[in-house]
């Protein structure tokens, strides 16, 4: 099958894992299809080259913004056509239902090829007070009411994330749960655990308010009292991380948070394998990728009621309410307690992933909805 995907960025080399879970998906579907990528905005320059089997097609379009934008489209659908017409699509296949989903949909529609487009951000989402979320600006609506009016089925990477679609689009509209999947063959458990001291916290994400990383500061100010020698590892980077980095010490636990910025992709493993609980404090997430890997890696999620943590919760996962420090800290609490019913969890987690979140299982799931596509 020949499948064209439409994203906002793109691993520009080998080397650079440009989000990871497009370059697991893109290197997995070309074992089998023909895969082209058109990466509108990173890498920061016009190319072509082939990654995983795949080839790639850099629009360049990082700094074209304003009225350039629209120069920038206009280019992107007639690469795409030029594309088609070398070697006809299947189908197109666009992540966010933003400027990457409109284009995509828009080039379906003139090529005469299905399209799917997959939620995959906060598309969908509306927290003014965090300063994040695409419906708080009338023209980021505009795109995403045509991205999924235009396109032939709609995916999202989670059940709640599904449920907030079809309240958007309406349930006359097809919305598919198509999550993102997790490489089993690296994300899997340590056979030796490394040795640490004490009880450790592990929490991977974006320093941003959205991720409310506040809260699960506070959260950990708060088990201190029970768990006096926990630690809490943070591995990210953010405009937030010296606003975090004080609040840490104002409640006394800076000694117990590590702050270690940035750890590349491959290296994720054993950073997870050193943990006995991940925590996610997040306000929305998509799908929350990070819980997703955790488990694979046979560790439990601490986290608030949002992407996944919801599906795996309660028999793989603990959800609690968001923007609640106390039940956060609760929930991490019981969970540092009671070793034994968390390594439950995470022997659930790690299998609820093998069968349902592998990247084996997410890709065979977007070909059978890329075959619906073409045969409806």
């Amino acid at each position: 099958m020949r499948i064209g995907l439409v994203v906002p960025g793109f691993s520009a080399a080998p080397a650079d894992w440009c989000i990871p879970a497009l370059r697991h998906l893109v290197r997995t579907l070309a074992t089998n299809d023909d895969v082209t990528v058109f990466s509108l905005r990173y890498p920061y320059r016009s190319a072509r080259y082939t990654i995983d089997g795949a080839e790639v097609i850099a629009l360049g379009g990082a700094l074209r913004r304003g009225p350039a934008t629209l120069g920038l489209w206009r280019t992107t659908l007639d690469v795409i056509s030029r594309a088609h017409r070398r070697r006809p699509f299947d189908a197109l296949h666009a992540f966010w239902a933003t400027e990457s989903g409109l284009l995509g949909s828009l080039a379906g529609r003139r090529l005469g090829v299905p399209t799917l487009v997959s939620l995959a951000g906060g598309e969908l989402a509306n927290l003014p007070e965090l300063g994040y979320g695409d419906q708080r600006r009338a023209w980021e609506r505009l795109k995403i009411d045509a991205s999924l009016r235009l396109a032939h089925t709609v995916s999202a990477g989670s059940w709640p994330l599904v449920r907030l679609a079809e309240r958007h689009v309406g349930r006359a509209r097809r919305v598919v749960r198509a999550p993102l999947g997790v490489d089993v063959a690296l994300f899997r458990p340590a056979p030796h655990r490394p040795r640490v001291a004490g009880p450790t916290v592990l929490h991977v994400g974006a320093l941003v308010p959205v991720k409310d990383q506040v809260s699960l500061l506070r959260a950990v100010a708060g088990l201190k009292e029970q768990q006096p020698c926990v630690t809490l590892e943070m591995v990210g980077v953010g405009p937030l991380r010296a606003r975090l980095e004080q609040l840490a010490g104002e409640l006394g636990i800076a000694h117990a948070v590590r702050f270690r910025g940035e750890v590349e992709h491959d290296q994720l493993p054993a950073v997870y394998a050193a943990a006995d609980v991940f925590a996610l404090s997040s306000r929305h997430e998509a799908q929350a990728m990070v819980v997703l890997e955790a488990a694979a890696c046979g560790v439990p999620c601490v986290g608030t009621a949002v992407g996944v943590v919801t599906e795996l919760a309660p028999e793989a996962a603990v959800a609690v309410p968001v923007a609640d420090p106390a039940a956060l800290a609760a929930a991490l609490g019981a969970a540092l307690d009671d070793a034994a019913r968390t390594a439950q969890r995470g022997a659930l987690a790690c299998a609820r992933v093998a069968a349902d979140y592998s990247l084996a299982a997410c890709t065979a799931r977007f070909r059978r909805l890329y075959a619906t596509l073409v045969g409806a």
